[in-house]
Order: structure tokens, then C-alpha cells, then sequence
């Protein structure tokens, strides 16, 4: 029961690690804590319903629309919302609040148009592989490997790539990058499709996997935060340990307690990590001056 439960941890760390770099990505290069990302995620799923169940197309073609409408959402936020407040020098309270506002919002006409209930992608039983009584279903299997091999090729992207280095450039000094050419609102824009690329791919694997509501992006979008509060908002590599370790950590509660701690055990791990390792158990501590 114990590999059981580990394993699961693993699977569902994986989409926690995507979906805290699709976050972090945004954060450490912007500063914005950009709340409206769990909006992102949970829309995806809804896009992908509208075109299987209203639209009737094929399951894969639903989920490449909904993948990009969902991006081209995350650009229209950044256009529309946090690039007129970066150009009249809003602070973070005030870029905070409009993110909030576009979350509260973006819910509300959610479950107008299509209810509060939990709608699914995939109504029938999930096909799944037995092995010395370690079940695994085939959502499962994808889930690790898609979200694992994403993260690959965004490790890539980001090490091995003139546009990696122009994201870096941004995050180690805004005002250098600014004077050696680099245009932000190009590189935001990237960012941004970045980031929501990653919370509809995971938004789709979750909604397949256990369902959705117009709710469902506020507690995975916490997960993401303190997976990025662990990794000490250092590099792709420690999203990645850090995703699995909370996961395997929630399994862990789950297989001694219950269910009912696991998000829990999650604002526990958030409070001590802000007290007492703000860095992060991967960063260091640096002096400001």
C-alpha cells in the first residue's frame, strides 16, 4: 500500500511541478504573483467539454483548441491587464488585486454559463495496468509522462536557447536587460504563452483524469505556490524535486490519515516554509543592501 501511495504522490507531483514552473516563470520574472493563472487551469477543462460535448469533435482536437484559446487568454490578461499597470509603475498590491478581480470574475461566468457542478471528460471507468498489486490507470501513466516530458523540453528551452537567455536576462535584472536592447513586452508576451500553455495542459490532464468545477483551479493553484516556496524559485531542476516531493509528502497523509488533511498538511508546509525557510529548501540566503 506504501509504493501504492508513493507512486500516486509522483504522478500527481509531476502536473504540481508543471504547473508551479508555468507559475514561477511569471513570478520570478515580472514579480506579479499571478493569481488568475488558477483561472487558466481550470478553464482548460471547460473548453475541452464545450468542444467533446456541445461541439462534438474528437477528444484531441477539443483539447489543441482549448490549449490555445486557453494561451490566448493568458496573453489578452497580460495585454489587457498587467502590461498597462507595468507601464504606469503600479505596484504589487495594486497588480495583485486586478489579478484577483480577473479570478473572481473569470469563476463567476463560469458557473453562469455552465453551472456549479462537476462536469467529466472521461465518464467511462479508466482503463488501468496491475502490477504486484500496484494499480495504475492509463490517466495516470499520461499524466507523469507528459507533465515530466514537458518540463524536459522547457529545461531546454530555457538552458540551451537564445530565447532562454533573454527570459534569464530578465529575471537576474530587468533595468540591465532594458539597456542592452532586450524588448520586455516581447518577452513578457513569451512568458505569458508559456505560462499558459503549462496550466492548460495541466488543467486537461486533471479534468480527464477526476473531473472539474469552476472551483477546481484555486486549491491546485496553492499546491503550485508552495511547490515554488520549496524550490526556493531557484531553477526548473528543483521545481521538479519539489513537485514530487510535495506530492509524495499529501500521499504520505493520505495513506496514515485521510483525505481531508491533505490540503491541510499544505497550508502547514506554506506557514513553516515562510517562517522559517523563506529561501526555500533548495535556495540560499542572500544579503540585501
Amino acid at each position: 500500500m506504501l509504493l501504492q501511495f508513493l507512486l500516486n504522490g509522483i504522478i500527481i507531483g509531476s502536473v504540481y511541478a508543471l504547473l508551479a514552473w508555468g507559475f514561477s516563470i511569471v513570478y520570478s520574472t515580472t514579480k506579479i504573483f499571478h493569481i488568475a493563472y488558477a483561472l487558466l487551469f481550470m478553464i482548460a477543462g471547460y473548453f475541452t467539454y464545450f468542444g467533446t460535448s456541445i461541439l462534438e469533435f474528437p477528444l484531441f482536437l477539443s483539447i489543441g483548441i482549448s490549449i490555445s484559446i486557453t494561451i490566448l487568454i493568458s496573453l489578452l490578461i497580460e495585454k489587457v491587464v498587467y502590461l498597462p499597470l507595468f507601464k504606469k509603475k503600479a505596484n504589487s498590491n495594486n497588480i495583485l488585486v486586478a489579478s484577483l478581480g480577473v479570478l473572481i470574475v473569470g469563476i463567476n461566468v463560469i458557473a453562469l454559463f455552465f453551472g456549479n457542478e462537476t462536469k467529466v471528460l472521461n465518464p467511462e471507468i479508466s482503463k488501468s495496468i496491475s502490477v504486484d498489486n500496484i494499480i495504475l490507470t492509463y490517466s495516470q501513466i499520461t499524466q507523469v509522462i507528459v507533465c515530466l516530458g514537458i518540463l524536459l523540453l522547457l529545461m531546454l528551452l530555457i538552458n540551451k536557447t537564445q530565447l532562454g537567455l533573454k527570459i534569464r536576462a530578465l529575471k537576474d535584472d530587468q533595468e540591465l536587460a532594458i539597456v542592452h536592447g532586450l524588448k520586455v513586452s516581447n518577452t513578457r508576451a513569451i512568458l505569458f504563452l508559456l505560462s499558459g500553455f503549462s496550466a492548460a495542459v495541466c488543467g486537461n490532464l486533471i479534468a480527464y483524469d477526476i473531473g472539474f468545477d469552476p472551483y477546481v483551479g484555486t486549491p491546485i493553484f496553492l499546491n503550485a505556490v508552495v511547490v515554488m516556496i520549496i524550490a526556493g524559485n531557484k531553477n526548473l531542476f528543483t521545481v521538479i524535486w519539489s513537485g514530487l516531493l510535495l506530492g509524495m509528502l499529501q500521499a504520505l497523509v493520505i495513506w496514515k490519515f485521510s483525505a481531508n488533511w491533505q490540503e491541510a498538511i499544505t497550508f502547514i508546509l506554506l506557514i513553516l516554509f515562510l517562517i522559517f525557510r523563506p529561501q526555500g529548501l533548495f535556495g540560499s540566503k542572500h544579503r540585501e543592501i
